[in-house]
């Protein structure tokens, strides 16, 4: 079935999800090249992918917006993979198909993925509170008991943790720097609760800080090893990996470059691909490839993944919250007559995206290296790609 929409506007936000709104500086696009130009592949099929919308929303990269995009959608019964842009400013070789790249906060969907499969085998309840798991962490500051589901849907009230720096410069100067989960968790229950668990729904990464710590206190095993059994392994992620401390990318990939702006008002690109991203962890420090993703998209919504009934806690919301999008690792978003649950994410240099409907008769996978990925603002490449893939 094919995906309406009402407007560009209302299909470019379908899946721009939790990661934070994308931005369109103004500079002085990448050089162009010649080897830059989009390769799109189809498989025939009768569900009407609009391959001319697609082909010239990747062909615009690289731009001032991105350098490169990698690009899968599918539906019922057609599919198109398209490629764009340079895997480095300097080089100007054309973008790779199976490149990897930092996948940020999609790592929640494997997060709650592997807390789900926990909860599957008896090993963790969602109903229990996580002072339970987790009691030399919390204060007195914490009277009110805690779920682990709302930890999953971000309904706790646990308040955002320290990081390393307020702003771009700051953080950069500590790229190379490790900040660990465990500090993060503790420098948050220091500042006490935000709100009472289960009053309100406010996305923070220091949910799913904690759920990392939970699957290595019940398992007793690291965060990585029990996310690569239970989710990775099984959704055919080879490609897939958790970095820790490493700052580097292993394997095929594209560099990330940021703008940032001079004192005289004119802008640069920097070089963002090596960051050591540790404190990000089980909330957003996973590096993948566009197929990988759309494994774990099918795989995770075909119920292969996480079994009945803890997989419907991926497709429900919080109760008595009216206006909460979000569930345990993903969010909904209303387009015509399709809901589309999915999860962005976006580090210094790298925004991917995944999604579907829940039937995958409509999916979308992108990695777009996004020159603006922290910004206020939002990314017209990533919008216009979203917007041409559910037309």
């Amino acid at each position: 079935m094919r995906a309406r929409t009402s407007s560009v506007l209302t299909a470019s936000v379908v899946l721009a999800l939790a990661a934070g709104p994308l931005a369109a500086p103004a500079f002085a696009a990448p050089p162009a090249s010649t080897a830059s130009a989009a390769t799109g592949q189809r498989a025939a099929g009768t569900d009407g992918l609009d391959e001319d919308a697609l082909r010239a929303a990747v062909d615009a990269v690289p731009n001032q917006h991105a350098t490169a995009a990698l690009v899968r959608v599918g539906a019922t019964d057609d599919t198109w993979r398209g490629s764009a842009g340079v895997r480095d400013l300097a080089s100007e070789r054309p973008a790779r198909a199976n490149a990897r790249f930092r996948a940020g906060s999609v790592t929640k969907v494997v997060t709650a993925a592997t807390v789900l499969r926990l909860a599957a085998e008896g090993t963790v309840d969602l109903d229990a509170p996580i002072q339970r798991y987790l009691p030399d962490l919390f204060t007195p500051k914490f009277r009110q008991p805690i779920s682990v589901r709302q930890l999953l849907n971000h309904t706790s009230g646990i308040q955002a943790g320290d990081s390393l720096g307020d702003d771009f410069a700051e953080v950069y100067a500590h790229r190379f720097d490790t900040l660990t989960p465990q500090r993060v968790a503790a420098s948050a229950i220091a500042k006490g609760p935000e709100f009472d668990p289960g009053k309100q729904q406010h996305y923070l990464n220091i949910n799913y800080t904690f759920l990392g710590l939970l699957i290595e206190k019940v398992t007793g095993r690291t965060y990585a090893a029990e996310a690569t059994r239970l989710v990775l392994r099984p959704a055919g992620m080879r490609h897939t990996y958790f970095p820790g401390t490493d700052p580097r990318i292993r394997g095929p990939h594209h560099r990330g470059y940021q703008t940032v702006e001079r004192p005289d008002g004119t802008t640069r690109l920097v070089d963002v691909t090596k960051w050591n991203q540790a404190d990000r962890w089980a909330a957003g420090d996973m590096i993948s490839t566009t197929a990988d993703l759309e494994r774990l998209l099918r795989e995770l919504f075909g119920g292969r993944i996480v079994p009945q009934p803890q997989l419907e806690e991926m497709f429900t919301t919080p109760a008595g919250l009216p206006d909460a999008t979000r569930s345990a690792g993903l969010e909904y978003q209303k387009v015509g007559d399709q809901i589309f649950w999915g999860k962005s994410g976006s580090r210094y240099g790298y925004s991917a995206l995944i999604g579907g409907t829940r039937d995958l008769s409509r999916t979308l996978v992108q990695s777009v290296n996004a020159t603006d990925a922290k910004s206020a603002e939002r990314n017209p490449v990533i919008d216009d790609i979203t917007a041409a893939a559910l037309k």
